[in-house]
């Protein structure tokens, strides 16, 4: 708000250039062979009085002042009289005093910059004289006159003139300080939010700041060498520049319904319109000049009903945005209007209006980098609501939808990669078939549910669990961690089940590293088997398989033998069969091992 403040403060220097001084009427004459200055000062009767000077089209012409007033303040500071910057060629000053003497001031484009103060003002100070002037010639070469060869002349004191500057200087200084600012903290922001509406916006400032440095004229001041024909064509780039990055703004500034269909395919012409005739003035001025300018003021008309139809569109598709576009644009768009307005003669220039339009653009910068903050704000929003969306979907697919605990993906996920010997429990319902047939499936989910509550019940810091099978459950712990595996076989046996049915569980346990994927298979198949062997020796209760070792067997000096195993096959896959589809018990037929026939033992070896 701090730019608001101070442009609202400044807006009387706005039009002060008005204020300073006295204004001149001026009358136009093309020129023709044969004249002289000192003629015509003589004889003014033959110039144009009543006809709009733009009507006369390029070419050379003398412009002549009436009368000039006097001026108030202290005779002794010396005058000047100001004008806007037009494009000519070469400008001559014919400056008749009172005592009939005539002095002359003259410069060309490319040595204007001595005499261009802020907003885009020629002022010359007048040669001193014991008697005042009272009248000027204006010899004009090379004149473009698209809307005037000489323009809001004033006469005044060079002293007010240079006061009115410094003023000015602070006024635009703080715009293009501000501008900076915006265009730098969203090139630093960009990274983090990725929107792409910020590099547009960073590309908006930098054309306002571009255009408020040539149209003000302090890119003359700056660069005393460059031809002031050259800063109106750069003048036309910035401003068509600003006019492009607007229409590119509000297609990333609203929401994308907004623009989709016929509007964004008009977004696309206006780009032509704007960009064609702007690039065509800034190759081919001064060829063609005002036949160029009149479709670039075209041009900006067709973006000015562009804009108002986006906003209507935005408004009738309820856009949350409107407001903030509204409050940001609607300054610029209404004195984009009158400069419209004004090169289409339809009314009179005044100098207040260039001035005010690089003041609204300093003044939108700010206001809109608000709306681009509120704009990125509910993007960032709805970031974090589609990032909680996502863990949402993320924790169901990772979740068993029956017990709540992660299914076997997640938990693999989370278990590979862990550090330090880990300590893996395989927990399976003993005759889960039997309670399926006699209580019915519904009871038999519940008995899972229970029995995954009593196993979250002993979960330690570190610890993971998962259902990874039908009534098969995982446990993994750092091994100094680990639960006791008599305690949860008791905890197990005392949890309070449907129907009274007393459901007791087999556990197979097993400790190495997880650093891979080859030490989980290890590990799991040791697991696995030290599980089986406790079927085998009867259900309800544990069995550990070989401990695996903590570094690959490369790394040791020694090679480690692996433990050998009894296996029978035909016991072995008659003890699997048995225990997964529930009807068989290894331990009660003799059909299984026993833990010491395959290496096992239900205590830790």
């Amino acid at each position: 708000m701090l730019l608001l403040a101070v442009w609202t403060a400044s807006w009387p220097f706005t039009p002060a250039r008005a204020q300073v001084g006295e204004p001149v009427q001026t009358c136009i004459l093309p020129m023709r062979a044969g004249q002289t200055a000192d003629a015509l000062l003589a004889s003014p009767g033959q110039f144009d009085c009543a006809d709009d000077q733009s009507r006369y089209g390029s070419g050379d012409f003398w412009v002549i002042s009436r009368d000039l007033p006097r001026v108030a303040g202290d005779p002794q500071d010396p005058l000047s009289v100001s004008f806007a910057s037009t494009w000519q060629d070469a400008t001559t000053l014919h400056i008749l005093y009172g005592d009939g003497r005539v002095r002359r001031v003259a410069f060309t484009s490319a040595t204007t910059s001595p005499y261009l103060l802020l907003g885009a003002m020629i002022t010359v100070p007048l040669p001193r004289e014991d008697a005042r002037p009272v009248r000027i010639l204006w010899e004009a070469h090379g004149a473009a006159n698209m809307r005037g060869v000489v323009r809001g002349a004033r006469i005044e004191r060079y002293a007010e003139a240079l006061m009115l500057e410094s003023s000015l200087s602070l006024i635009y200084g703080i715009i293009m300080g501000m501008v900076v600012a915006l265009g730098i903290y969203n090139l630093a922001l960009w990274p983090a939010l990725r929107q792409p509406l910020q590099p547009v916006y960073c590309l908006l400032l930098f054309f306002i700041t571009g255009y408020a440095l040539c149209s003000s004229g302090l890119i003359g001041q700056w660069l005393p060498w460059l031809d002031n024909n050259e800063r109106h064509r750069w003048n036309a780039i910035m401003l068509a520049g600003v006019a492009l990055t607007i229409v590119v703004f509000a297609r990333y500034f609203f929401e994308r319904a907004v623009f989709r269909g016929w509007l964004d395919r008009l977004a696309l012409i206006v780009f032509a319109l704007i960009a064609i005739p702007n690039l065509a003035f800034a190759l081919l001025a001064p060829l063609w000049i005002r036949t160029l300018d009149a479709i670039v003021v075209a041009g900006f008309a067709v973006l000015l009903v562009f804009l108002v139809v986006v906003l209507v569109r935005a408004w009738r598709m309820r856009s949350n945005f409107l407001w903030a576009f509204a409050i940001a644009w609607g300054t610029p768009i209404a004195l984009a209007m009158l400069r419209v307005l004004n090169a289409a003669h339809l009314i009179a220039w005044r100098p207040w209006i260039d001035q005010s339009t690089v003041l609204s653009m300093g003044a939108e910068a700010l206001i809109a980098s608000l709306g681009v903050a509120y704009r990125i704000y509910l993007l960032s929003r709805e970031r974090d609501l589609a990032r909680a969306d996502e863990r949402v979907a993320r924790r169901l697919a990772d979740t068993d939808p029956l017990t709540g605990l992660y299914n076997r993906r997640a938990f693999l996920d989370q278990a590979v990669g862990r550090s330090g010997l880990q300590t893996l429990i395989l927990a399976d319902i003993d005759h889960f078939k039997r309670i399926n047939d006699t209580l019915g499936h519904d009871v038999g989910d519940e008995v899972l549910r229970l029995f995954a509550i009593a196993l979250t019940d002993t979960l330690g810091p570190d610890m993971l669990i998962a259902r990874i099978g039908g009534e098969e459950f995982a446990l993994l712990s750092d091994a100094a961690r680990a639960p006791d595996a008599e305690q949860l076989l008791a905890r197990l046996r005392e949890g309070a089940y449907p129907s009274g049915w007393r459901v007791t569980a087999s556990l197979g346990l097993c400790t190495g590293p997880v650093r891979d994927e080859a030490d989980w298979s290890n590990l799991y198949r040791e697991a696995d088997q030290a599980l089986f062997a406790a079927k085998n020796a009867g259900r309800d209760r544990a069995c550990w398989g070989v401990a695996l070792p903590a570094v690959p067997a490369t790394a040791a000096l020694l090679p480690t033998p692996s433990p050998r195993r009894r296996y029978g096959a035909g016991r072995q896959a008659l003890a699997r069969t048995a225990d997964h589809d529930g009807t068989g018990d290894a331990g009660a037929d003799g059909a299984g091992l026993s833990p010491s026939d395959r290496g096992y033992s239900p205590d830790h070896p």
